[in-house]
This record gives structure tokens, C-alpha cells and sequence, in this order.
């Protein structure tokens, strides 16, 4: 098993769900970023859970304790280490699920790869409580970004059937993304919410949960930065964003929207502006090559419905080999989409750190 992410700049997640405590390391952060806490602890709690029906009732405040790496507030260049302790678990919830695998989840692959070592409460170190850490790393990431003038935020692109609009692909601005990162339900019409929350209440009442896409942006990124081939940007932020549980696909740009396209009319053509080499349009999301090209970059993430719900589904019985009914109990988002916003910033700005480190 590996937890660990970058080349330059590494994070280490370690912990489980249900276990004493979860966190990171981070490797290769620069010394003399003044750290400012509070923004940590705003992208820390547009993650954390128990706060209204679309969540998990499960409450935790994810206070964070940082072990080393920061003195006065300020990095000082050695591994940084940081813990969020668990307190507010029922790992009792878990114990029919030992021998009997919840459809859609990890349990089953991993009871093989592990030989049924694997801790399953709460998902143990598959669980989306893991992705607290990488909202932590990714706080800090976006801090030493914005000291490059690099602003990364994201949105709610849709939940269900309900659609926010899209980000404007060559007109984005640093404000627009700070405002969006600023919001705990993360829309650009924020008349929208209303319909969002609805749809998820309505897959809560039916004991079934629902998916969606989250859309992020990153501005002030440089041309010139990433490689072709295997060192792609794609690649790079890809392999982190694959690493969040229920996602599912990523796409840059129009995406998979290419494929019903002709060039002529999704070409990004080249201009001067201003003195300067910039582009007409940006339907590739600002990687051409696998290099960026200073325009914005722009991708979308499909998150799947959270796999424990609470209707009955079919599964087996691991030591008995035969068919078996299983009921999940526990607490479980009906749509983990909103508190996922966070995450997805979070992953993209640990990248293009590293990309840029």
C-alpha cells in the first residue's frame, strides 16, 4: 500500500477512519511561508462533516495538532507533520461487514490484497476520512501558490439532474475563485442550492445516496510548466485526484466532448494581447502537450453515489461462500459532492505545487 504523493513536493497520509488518529507529512515545503490558520481552518471545515442533512451525521471538528515543521506560524523547511484525532466513532456499526462486503466499496478487493487484515471500520484507511489530511496539505499548498499569484478554487457543477453553470474556460478570474473557496455549498448560482438540496434529500429519504461533478479551476499558472508523455499536468493531477475515494473520471477541458467535435470549431487559436502570446479559446483547460499553455486551467471530476446506503442489497458471505442480504448501518452522506468541493481544490493545488517546486 502507498500513501504517498509528488516528486518534490511529497505528501504522506497515514491513519484510519475509526483508528486514534489520521494525518500527513508533507516533504519539500518551502521555508518562510507565513501560514494563515484560519484559511486552513475555513478549507478544513467546508470538508468536515455533521453539518447538515447532505452529510454524514457523523460530527468531528477536525481541530488539527502540528507536530513539526512550523515555527511562529511560519514554515521552516523541515518535514511538516500534522494529526487530526478521531473522536466520534462506532466502529460497532462495522461488525457485519467483517465477512460480508458492502457492494460498491473497497471491502472485498482489499479483504483479498490484505488477506482480511484490513481494518474495515469505518473503511479504515479507504475511508473519505482520509481526505482531511489532503484538505490540510492542500491548504497549505494554495498558500504558497498564491505567493506565486496561482489561485486554485471549484464549484458544484451539478448533483443528479441539477446543473450549475460553467466556468467561462478562457474568463476566469482570481476573485471568482476566491469567492468560491470561500463557500461551504460552493455554486456560481447560488440559486441553485435550493434545487441541489433537494435532489439529495430526496435520494435520503428513498435510503439510497446520489453523485454529481465538481469543476476547478486553477489561474496564473505559467506557460511552459509540466512535460509530455508521462510527466504530464493531466497525469500529475490525476494520479492525486484518483486518489480521493468515489472519483471516478477526470477530464480537462471540453473533455470527452472532444470527441464529438471538429477541429475548425474547438481549435484554440493563437493572438497577441497586449503585447503578449495569449489564446482565442481554451477548450483544451489550459494543457496542451501536457504543458500549460498560461491559460486557465480547467477540469471536472465525476463523484460517484456514496456505496453505503441503507436499503438492502444483495452481497456474500466471505466465510460461509454463499449468498447473503446485507443491511448497512453507520452513518453515510447522502451526496458527498459538497463537502468534496474542498478536496478537489485541494488535490489540484498539492500538484501544481509540485509541478512548480
Amino acid at each position: 500500500m502507498s500513501s504517498v504523493i509528488g516528486e518534490r513536493l511529497k505528501v504522506s497520509v497515514f491513519g484510519e477512519s475509526h483508528g486514534r488518529a489520521i494525518g500527513c507529512v508533507i516533504d519539500g515545503l518551502e521555508s518562510g511561508i507565513k501560514l494563515d490558520m484560519d484559511a486552513i481552518r475555513l478549507d478544513m471545515a467546508r470538508r468536515a462533516p455533521g453539518k447538515d442533512k447532505t452529510a454524514t451525521p457523523r460530527l468531528e471538528k477536525d481541530d488539527f495538532i502540528i507536530l513539526s515543521g512550523v515555527l511562529d506560524g511560519v514554515t521552516t523547511g523541515a518535514p511538516l507533520a500534522m494529526i487530526i484525532e478521531n473522536k466520534n466513532v462506532k466502529s460497532g456499526d462495522y461488525d457485519n461487514m467483517l465477512k460480508v462486503p458492502r457492494p460498491s466499496h473497497s471491502d472485498y478487493p482489499a479483504y483479498v490484497k490484505y488477506g482480511g487484515h484490513n481494518d474495515i471500520s469505518g473503511g479504515g484507511h479507504f475511508s473519505g476520512r482520509l481526505t482531511a489530511p489532503i484538505v490540510f496539505a492542500g491548504a497549505l499548498a494554495k498558500q504558497a501558490l498564491k505567493e506565486k499569484g496561482i489561485a486554485v478554487g471549484a464549484h458544484i457543477k451539478s448533483i443528479g439532474s441539477v446543473s450549475d453553470e460553467s466556468f467561462e474556460l478562457n474568463g476566469i478570474t482570481e476573485r471568482e475563485l476566491i469567492s468560491l473557496s470561500s463557500k461551504s455549498f460552493s455554486l456560481i448560482d447560488e440559486k441553485k442550492e435550493e434545487e441541489m438540496r433537494a435532489e439529495i434529500e430526496r435520494y435520503r429519504k428513498e435510503q439510497n445516496s446520489i453523485g454529481g461533478i465538481i469543476e476547478c479551476a486553477a489561474v496564473g499558472v505559467p506557460a511552459g510548466v509540466g512535460g509530455n508523455m508521462f510527466d504530464t499536468v493531466e497525469g500529475t493531477l490525476s494520479k492525486i485526484l484518483f486518489g480521493i475515494p468515489a472519483v471516478k473520471g477526470v477530464e480537462f477541458g471540453l473533455g470527452f466532448d472532444f470527441a464529438k467535435a471538429n477541429a475548425a470549431e474547438v481549435n484554440d487559436e493563437y493572438e497577441i494581447n497586449d503585447g503578449e502570446i495569449a489564446l482565442k479559446s481554451n477548450n483544451n483547460g489550459g494543457v496542451l502537450g501536457g504543458i500549460t499553455t498560461g491559460a486557465p486551467i480547467v477540469l471536472r471530476v465525476a463523484i460517484k453515489p456514496t456505496p453505503s446506503i441503507s436499503r438492502e442489497q444483495s452481497s456474500v458471505n466471505l466465510e460461509t461462500m454463499q449468498n447473503e442480504k446485507l443491511v448497512i448501518s453507520g452513518r453515510h452522506d447522502p451526496c458527498i459532492v459538497p463537502r468534496a468541493v474542498s478536496v478537489i481544490e485541494a488535490a489540484v493545488a498539492i500538484g501544481l505545487l509540485d509541478l512548480l517546486s
